[in-house]
This record gives structure tokens, C-alpha cells and sequence, in this order.
């Protein structure tokens, strides 16, 4: 019930400031971003005067639309945006893409954003499919691309971001489920120990967890001068639910955006205050949610 009040109260009267950061000269990832939250992040931060956002897709195709949808809608030259391959499903992809992305002159941020959301279990290679991409696939994204972003904020002397996107979900798990005598992640894993329906809100506890220890043992100084954050855009009118069609989940959705969801556009401000130049190091292993830092 108290997170239940305290979503209404973040949806229904918390606004969401536009954002101002200036990104000049920057080179930003954008994982997820030829559809939904992903690719308004990604409008959003050529607005703001990146001069390079990468969009990282599953699909080159869909990518490529979503690229030539950014370029006109800002009016910017095509050479500000860059389609890359990356399926967070699959380790070679992700270690591709990171050694891809090593090669950069500079990267100054990055949106982990890319994930999914069944109500049914999906299994990836015997992995359940919240975990495999939301946790594992994000978790290695997140590692491989530090040492890159590290070296970049050492030639440029500017901090470098990199946030993933998270869920107040998580605020929804049942302490009791922690009480096993093995490793968290297999517990989760095996069928049966969680219903149908409640792996994604797991599955961001996990992944905002190991973002956690990972900012803990990269705290920030000279060597490793990179904020490493997890955020919430809150409920947005985006298409996380389209692996599901169902007339009941469909009525659901149509009842969840009537009511208090927030825009695609709303929700996309969150991702980029994230990754904002400004940010204080205070967010390094943090939870933001609304566009602040959770206390």
C-alpha cells in the first residue's frame, strides 16, 4: 500500500523538469533507442547539443528509421547519429559492441535502456528471460564499457555518466524470497520460486544491486572518474508491454495510461537527467527516481 501511494504521488503530481544540460561535444550511447523511451533520450540529447549519439538496436533496419525519424525531427546533419548492432541477449554481441564502442575517441555517457517485460517465463539458453537480458546482458554492458568511458573522462577531463534504466518495481519484491541458504540469482532462476509476472520487478532489484557493488568497488577519483547510476522513468506511455497482447493485458495497459502514465517525451527526461554533465557525485551507486537522487 505505501508503494502504492507513493507511485500516485510521483505520477500524478511530481513534474518532471524540462532538461537544460548542454552536451556540446559529447558522444552518448543509447541502448534500446529506435523505439520508446530510448529514442526520445536519444532526440532529446541532440537537442542538447551532443555532437554524437549512438543508437544501439537489436534490428539495423528498425535502427536505421528510428536514425532518419532523430535527424529530421532535430534538423541535424546525419553524421550526429550512428546505428549500431546489439543484442543484449547475446554475449558476443554485447562484447562486440563494447569493443566497438573502446575504439571511440571519447564517450562521455551511457543509457542502458535496452530490456524486456514478459508476464510469461521466457527462457534465454536456460536463463529466464528478465535475467538474461535485464541483468546479465545490462550488468555486462555495464562492466565492459566502464574501462572505455574511464579513459575518455581522463583525456577529456569531463566525468563521464552511465546510468540503467531501473524500475520503482523493484520497491515490490518480497524479502522473503532472500531468505535462501544458496546464491540469490540461481534461487530466482529455478521455475516455480517466483509467479508468472513478477521476474521484471526481480529482475531490476538484481540489476540495481550489482550496479551497486560495481560503483562500490569503482569509487570516484582520478583513475575512475565515471557516475554509475540506476533510474526510474516511472509508468510512461511506451511500448515495454508490446511482447504482450492479450486482451486482458491490453485493457490493462489502456487503464494504466489513461490514468496516470507519464509521456514517452516525460519519461525520457529522467534518462537523460541521469547522464546529465552537471550531475553531483552523489548519484555514484544510487537510485534516482523523478529526477533526484532517493534518499
Amino acid at each position: 500500500m505505501v508503494y502504492f501511494l507513493d507511485l500516485l504521488y510521483s505520477q500524478l503530481l511530481v513534474k518532471i523538469p524540462e532538461q537544460t544540460s548542454d552536451f556540446t561535444n559529447q558522444k552518448v550511447i543509447v541502448t534500446g533507442s529506435n523505439t520508446g523511451l530510448g529514442l526520445e533520450a536519444a532526440r532529446l540529447l541532440l537537442r542538447l547539443n551532443a555532437s554524437k549519439v549512438i543508437l544501439a538496436v537489436r534490428t539495423l533496419s528498425k535502427g536505421e528509421a528510428a536514425a532518419k525519424s532523430i535527424i529530421s525531427s532535430c534538423n541535424v546533419p546525419a553524421s550526429r547519429v550512428e546505428v549500431w548492432q546489439l543484442d543484449m541477449s547475446n554475449k558476443e554481441s554485447i562484447v562486440a559492441f563494447a569493443q566497438r564502442a573502446a575504439a571511440l575517441d571519447r564517450l562521455d555517457a551511457a543509457i542502458l535502456n535496452a530490456g524486456v517485460f514478459n508476464f510469461k517465463r521466457n527462457d534465454v539458453d536456460g536463463i529466464e528471460a528478465h535475467l538474461a537480458v535485464n541483468v546479465i546482458g545490462a550488468t555486462l554492458l555495464e562492466l565492459l564499457l566502464l574501462p572505455a568511458m574511464q579513459k575518455s573522462a581522463a583525456r577529456t577531463g569531463l566525468r563521464g555518466r552511465l546510468t540503467l534504466v531501473g524500475s520503482d518495481m523493484m520497491y515490490t519484491v518480497n524479502p522473503a524470497d532472500f531468505q535462501t541458504a544458496g546464491a540469490m540469482f540461481p534461487y530466482i532462476n529455478t521455475p516455480g520460486k517466483l509467479e508468472e509476472g513478477n521476474y521484471y520487478a526481480y529482475s531490476k532489484w538484481l540489476v540495481y544491486q550489482a550496479s551497486r557493488r560495481i560503483a562500490e568497488s569503482h569509487p570516484l577519483s582520478q583513475n575512475s572518474n565515471v557516475i554509475i547510476n540506476v533510474q526510474t522513468p516511472g509508468a510512461c506511455k511506451s511500448d515495454l508491454f508490446r511482447e504482450e497482447d492479450t486482451a486482458l493485458s491490453k485493457a490493462a495497459k489502456w487503464v494504466m495510461f489513461a490514468l496516470f502514465a507519464r509521456t514517452t517525451e516525460t519519461g525520457a527526461r529522467t534518462l537523460v537527467h541521469a547522464v546529465g554533465p552537471e550531475l553531483e557525485g552523489e548519484a555514484h551507486g544510487e537510485f534516482l527516481m523523478d529526477a533526484r537522487v532517493m534518499e
